[in-house]
């Protein structure tokens, strides 16, 4: 699996090499004129059960779209976290009517679009297509089915997302910014877990319908060519109907930020690096008349690659690939936070560094280019946005909603244009703290806690799930057997390992396997098939979508890499490599002198107690395998390879072991390859079959 890393570090070197040779970062965009923004104001009308409905007629292109929302505010789940995603999945699942795959069918048929969720729902088709499009949907939304069989399907999906996610950084650290900043038994700070998930029942799907899909305060959006009296009656037509619950929002309290600033560790000993947040709670609903002067002073701090943190933490110090900042709004308190993505080693200095810049902001010292900068921004995005008739649909929902004068979006511009550096100075006093804030920091403790001391604010330790750490009595012998090579062998290890999988004689079994995968680089999802056959024939293909991407094929004694067009034979230390596996558990031959095995005591893969192995291949290649004491399960290799004339650290996690037929295989690998983390996340794995000796041609 390393060698899939080295090639994606190839490609994702390619992209960066397209992005600096297409974007010149170095020229500032030339502020304009404002533009002056005029719009109709949409046709609104209101059914008795409650829908509000807002037609903007467009006649343009022969096509129409409809959204219905429901706003019902911030829900809280409590025991069942997850229920109100699971149930919005399930209305795509077929309706008491319609089955899925007819229903499914039926649109394709149209091309259409009808998506659902636990919100509402939308539909868009050409014009001649739309009724049909638009009763669909209402029919999904009104009459689901919710079949017993698609509810276990999809908690499984979810689960195995929730496991996926165990040693994301990124995952882990907005799970906990947001437990931490309103707590954990709350709408704004709960999540989702395995217990959680596991738990529900379609029952509680059921209920969470009944309790959420209502025509109450629900917002029924129509743009394009149709026109309004058509609208309202097509709304009538579907919807007129439907009944539900009366819903009122949830009364939320505002929490208190911490009396000081803190810093909240959260050890992840497979990152490389560390996840930042720093972040405080506000209040900025749409109607704060600090409103705009507060977008305009986070679009300087932290709004894109001319900001503060940017040229800072990335341009002047090259601490990462970009540091960044939001303000949050809505009716209810949200936060400020910037952050980042560091190297380890420069987590504390990030973290001063962007403290630095937040206190740049609050005594002023704000150009007047960064000033017009920002708003040029605004100038230019606002305007392209009303090019789009579905944006004035949002801005008119937006200002009922909100209860927000008639008149909020023609004057936008003219108060972002408003904006002093005065009022930027303000705003960044009142919103933006590096006195009351939460340092949250995903990464390894022992790279990135020793040098927190020297910023001077107390270090609070957590868990992945918001639980305070509570520092744990030192045991004098946490496995007395693994300290001594006379009790512990490699060869206790290693057949440890076999008996785990399957046993020798069902690996001996083992001629051919064929996996699946998915991964993701640098925002981009990739597909991927790994073929193998006994005892080292590989042809691993790597795909974006429909594009190939990098293949590597080996023989047996001869192979080559084509990445990107181009395609280059393995040499002979490529090829000696390729032929240290000498099966496809290559363990099985682990005991022959081949190999040399060191055993190196124990040590940890995450939480788990693990023995060390060092293995020396026939190449002279050499790894260290961690075994789990209490499974005998393979759970992390560590090793180098020569990436470009330079020695790069490779590290892989395995997890998620399932069987298939008589053998256990792990389904995610987590791959760290310097500074990148390559997630591969498994979907099939097949075995003595769909392999060929044509395939390693």
């Amino acid at each position: 699996m390393n060698r899939i890393i080295l090639l994606l570090s190839g490609f994702l070197f390619t992209l960066n090499l397209f992005a600096q040779n297409t974007i010149d970062r170095s020229k500032a965009p030339k502020p304009g004129p404002a533009p002056v923004i005029t719009f109709k104001d949409p046709v609104i009308y209101n059914l008795p059960n409650g829908i509000t409905i807002l037609v903007v007629e467009n006649h343009k292109l022969p096509r129409v779209s409809a959204s219905l929302g429901i706003d019902r505010g911030s829900v809280y789940e409590g025991t069942k976290a997850g229920v109100n995603e699971i149930m919005g999945q399930m209305l795509g699942e077929g309706t008491t009517k319609t089955p899925k795959d007819k229903f499914d069918e039926a649109v394709d048929q149209m091309g259409a679009n009808v998506n659902l969720s636990w919100g509402g729902g939308s539909a868009s088709a050409l014009t001649r297509y739309f009724d049909k499009a638009f009763m669909m949907m209402a029919e999904a939304i009104q009459n689901p089915a919710f079949p017993s069989e698609s509810f276990d399907k999809l908690k499984s999906l979810k689960l195995t997302g929730l496991k996926s996610n165990e040693k994301s950084a990124s995952a882990i650290s907005a799970r906990v910014v947001n437990a931490l900043a309103y707590g954990k038994n709350t709408a704004m700070g709960e999540f989702e877990t395995e217990e959680s998930i596991k738990a529900l029942t379609l029952n509680d799907i059921k209920n969470a319908y009944k309790e959420g899909l209502t025509p109450s305060r629900s917002y029924l959006t129509f743009v394009g060519d149709i026109t309004p009296e058509a609208a309202k009656a097509l709304a009538i037509k579907a919807f007129g109907n439907w009944k539900g619950i009366k819903l009122s929002l949830p009364v939320i309290p505002n929490v208190a930020n911490p009396s000081t600033t803190e810093i909240d560790f959260i050890d992840l000993p497979t990152a490389v690096q560390g996840e930042i947040n720093v972040s405080n709670l506000i209040n900025n609903p749409m109607s704060n008349p600090d409103y705009h002067s507060l977008k305009i002073a986070n679009q300087i701090l932290g709004g894109g690659a001319e900001s503060k943190l940017f040229m800072n933490l990335r341009e002047k110090h090259g601490f990462t690939y970009g540091s960044y900042s939001r303000v949050g709004n809505g009716r209810y308190q949200t936060q400020f936070s910037g952050g980042a993505q560091v190297r380890s080693e420069k987590a504390d200095s990030a973290v001063a560094e962007i403290l630095a810049e937040i206190k740049n902001m609050q005594d002023g010292k704000i150009t007047e280019e960064e000033l017009q900068n920002a708003k040029a921004k605004y100038n230019g995005s606002f305007a392209l946005g009303m090019e789009d008739p579905e944006r004035t649909a949002t801005y008119a929902s937006d200002i009922l909603i909100n209860n927000l004068p008639k008149d909020y979006y023609r004057t936008f511009l003219l108060k972002i244009n408003a904006v002093t550096i005065n009022d930027v100075q303000r705003v960044s006093k009142k919103y933006f703290s590096k006195d009351n804030s939460r340092i949250v920091i995903v990464g390894n403790a022992t790279k990135i806690v020793p040098n927190l001391s020297r910023l001077g604010y107390p270090v609070k330790q957590y868990d992945k799930y918001a639980n305070p750490v509570v520092e744990k009595p030192k045991e004098v012998n946490i496995k007395e057997t693994a300290k001594t090579t006379e009790s512990v062998s490699a060869a206790i290890i290693i057949d440890g390992y076999l008996k785990a999988i399957g046993g020798k004689d069902e690996i001996k079994k083992l001629v051919s396997m064929k996996s699946t995968f998915t991964s993701k680089l640098m925002g981009q999802e990739f597909t991927g098939t790994d073929m193998r056959m006994a005892p080292n024939k590989r042809n691993l293909q790597l795909m974006m979508g429909s594009m190939a991407v990098m293949q590597q094929t080996f023989d047996g004694s001869k192979g080559f890499q084509a990445q990107m067009g181009q395609k280059k034979e393995m040499d002979e230390k490529e090829v000696k490599e390729n032929q240290d596996d000498k099966g496809l558990i290559p363990q099985l031959f682990y005991i022959s002198n081949e190999y040399q095995l060191s055993y190196l005591g124990t040590g940890k893969s995450g939480e788990e107690e693990c023995y060390k192995l060092k293995v020396t291949k026939p190449s002279g290649k050499v790894t260290v395998e961690y075994y789990a004491i209490k499974s005998g399960l393979l759970l992390k290799e560590e090793g180098t390879e020569d990436a470009g004339g330079t020695e790069m650290t490779i590290t892989v996690d395995y997890s998620d072991y399932r069987k298939v037929g008589n053998l256990m295989f792990p389904f995610s690998a987590i791959q760290i390859a310097g500074e990148q983390e390559f997630p591969m996340i498994i979907s099939e794995i097949k075995v003595n079959e769909g392999v060929s000796e044509a395939d390693f041609k």
